[in-house]
């Protein structure tokens, strides 16, 4: 079996058959209407798609994440919200960069998560990298879910298609460590975020 054909046929069908196929859906709202790119879960009030599915959900299962009900986000979705512009030195090539994308604190409000900063926020990667923080530190450092890096949208294969981030420069706790650790809070290839109430 060619294993790219089977994941490219594997996540068209995804795509296109998800709602179909998944587990049992709960439809308090409608369904992303192009791919979802974010899916949140934990304390929300908002949902628009079921409990996870191994067999369709294969990241989220491998990486295991689990839920009965979650939000998913569009990049429509994201892209739609204001977007907030930072200008961050990244440890990848110690050059400043121009990214933009929403404040995360305001993705999830969007979702309904707790206001409370004590509220805890997972956030997990493509790569397998999860990293947690509290809604106190969200807002302190002003995450945003960077969709653009230079005026571009933000690869798969790159940093992206989303990438949790903040502008190290400009936080005076962050600033004065190396380059190479300030960074330990901004996973890119963002896919997941599980809040839970503290």
């Amino acid at each position: 079996m060619n294993k790219r054909n089977f994941l490219t046929s594997a996540a068209l069908l995804g795509v296109t058959a998800a709602p179909a196929f998944g587990g049992q859906r709960v439809r308090k709202e409608a369904c992303a209407a192009s791919p979802v790119v974010l899916t949140i879960s934990g304390a929300i009030k908002r949902h628009n798609r079921g409990a996870l599915d191994p067999a369709f959900d294969q990241l989220l299962a491998k990486h295991q994440v689990k839920f009965s009900e979650a939000y998913g986000v569009d990049f429509a979705a994201l892209t739609g919200m204001p977007a907030v512009t930072i200008r961050p030195t990244t440890e990848y090539d110690s050059r400043q960069h121009t990214l933009s994308g929403p404040l995360l604190a305001n993705v999830l409000e969007h979702v309904g998560a707790p206001g409370a900063g004590s509220t805890q926020i997972v956030m997990h990667a493509v790569d397998g990298y999860a990293v947690a923080t509290t809604l106190d530190k969200v807002r302190a450092y002003q995450f945003i879910v960077a969709t653009q890096m230079d005026g571009k949208p933000l690869p798969l294969g790159g940093v992206g298609p989303l990438w949790a981030t903040y502008d190290a420069d400009k936080i005076p706790e962050l600033s004065s460590k190396p380059l190479k650790d300030r960074f330990e809070l901004s996973p890119w290839g963002l896919y997941h975020l599980q809040v839970t109430e503290a």
